[in-house]
């Protein structure tokens, strides 16, 4: 048999039960990661074009609370009925409570209500948004107390249909116009878009200043290695407050420092002025995640071959020289991939601007405007489609960077 008369590999019995089996390994991963990545993804996507607010997230119901209310002849039961919504009607609605055999209706009862048997029926139709109503009941009962305890027992029931914005087919580009309606979403992106560079740039080359001084061996380098890494293990809430205390405009050391030394003649509100606030915000970030890329790049310089640096102080080369020709070709890799995670996770950042200024003073990002749209204005329509917008913001970077930069740097 001739090597062309072969089956393709891949093709064979053998072959599709390999991948078969391989898939069904693949399986528990990829719907693991479907359910914690993809459906929320979908989720956030469907919600942006909906017109929905924070008080929309609980389906729209009748709610009814009741109770025993008087003692003698003026003891009653009461019926508050209203509509969860403000602004969604329900349709067929109906009230039913079962009626205990020691308490008797006394008086004539509204149209809508009706007993049947021991059983209270009341049908309302169609309730609109905002809807509230109390029914009053005139009832005899030999003991109150023993009445009580069985209206309690016997809890209403109330049905109705209602229409679910989450799941109903309403949709609206409203959300979007709102966020790219005038100038302040592209203030916010500018924002974002500063952070984010300097916060990434600064550091990465902060942690290839300090991998730099680390790489040699001396007394105490494991101590010092450690201190590096206390801005990133160290609890955000824990260093954030830290930094508000020192930089405080009345009781901070930085401040009080600054005055003696004859900087400043007032006390400078680091956090509270733009533009900076921003670059406080932006060396808070810098400061807190140089380590993760000193740790990298420490790492990287450690697997070089010593032996190109003998040959560089044989043949007379300066440091810059051995770190610009030697060193840094060697790096580039990690620098791309470090540029590429710390660009990513410094875009969604959310916790360090909030706890620091609160998005005031200039500082507001995207991540900061999503939480003001969805709690502080009670919109998760526009609060999902700033999510949006920033997925798509990543997705147009990772894009550039896989086409471009890793291309150039043989990722």
């Amino acid at each position: 048999m001739s090597v062309s008369s072969l089956p393709p590999s891949g093709t064979t019995p053998l072959a599709r039960r390999e991948a078969r089996l391989a898939w069904g390994l693949l399986a528990p991963t990829i719907i693991s990661v479907a359910l914690v990545v993809i459906l929320p993804l979908l989720a956030i996507f469907w919600i942006s074009v909906k017109p929905i607010g924070l008080a929309d997230l609980r389906p729209t119901a009748p709610i009814v609370r009741e109770s025993l209310r008087g003692s003698g002849e003026d003891m009653r039961i009461e019926y508050r009925l209203r509509n969860s919504s403000q602004e969604q009607a329900i349709g067929n609605v109906v009230l039913e409570d079962d009626l205990p055999a020691q308490i008797e209706f006394l008086g004539d009862l509204p149209e809508e209500c009706a007993v049947q048997g021991s059983v209270l029926r009341c049908e309302f139709g169609t309730i609109e948004g905002g809807f509230r109503t109390r029914l009053k009941f005139p009832v005899a009962a030999q003991n109150k107390d023993e009445a009580e305890e069985l209206v309690e027992a016997s809890a209403p029931r109330v049905s109705g249909d209602a229409d679910n914005i989450l799941t109903n087919l309403t949709f609206t580009a409203e959300n979007f116009a709102r966020i790219f309606d005038g100038e302040e979403f592209w203030e916010v992106l500018g924002v974002t878009i500063f952070y984010t560079v300097f916060g990434t740039i600064g550091a990465i080359v902060v942690g290839l200043f300090a991998a730099l001084l680390l790489n040699k061996s001396f007394k105490g380098q494991g101590i010092l290695r450690g201190l590096y890494l206390f801005p990133y293990v160290a609890p955000i809430i824990a260093v954030a407050f830290s930094w508000l205390i020192l930089f405080d405009p009345f009781s901070g050391s930085a401040n009080a420092l600054l005055v003696q030394m004859g900087v400043t003649d007032e006390a400078i509100n680091f956090f509270g002025e733009r533009p900076l606030a921003l670059i406080m915000v932006t060396v808070f970030e810098i400061w807190r995640y140089f380590p993760l890329s000193f740790l990298f790049i420490l790492a990287r310089m450690q697997s070089i071959d010593t032996d190109m640096y003998e040959a560089a102080d044989m043949d007379g080369a300066s440091p810059f020289q051995k770190f610009w020709y030697l060193s840094l070709p060697q790096l580039l890799g990690i620098l791309s991939v470090l540029f590429l995670l710390r660009f990513i996770w410094t875009f969604n950042k959310f916790d360090d601007i909030f706890l620091l200024t609160g998005g005031n003073a200039g500082t507001r990002t995207l991540t900061v405007n999503v939480y003001e749209q969805a709690f502080a204005i009670s919109n998760i329509g526009a609060g999902a489609a700033v999510a949006v917008v920033i997925f798509c913001c990543l997705l147009g970077f990772s894009f550039f960077f896989f086409k471009f930069i890793s291309q150039e740097e043989g990722l």
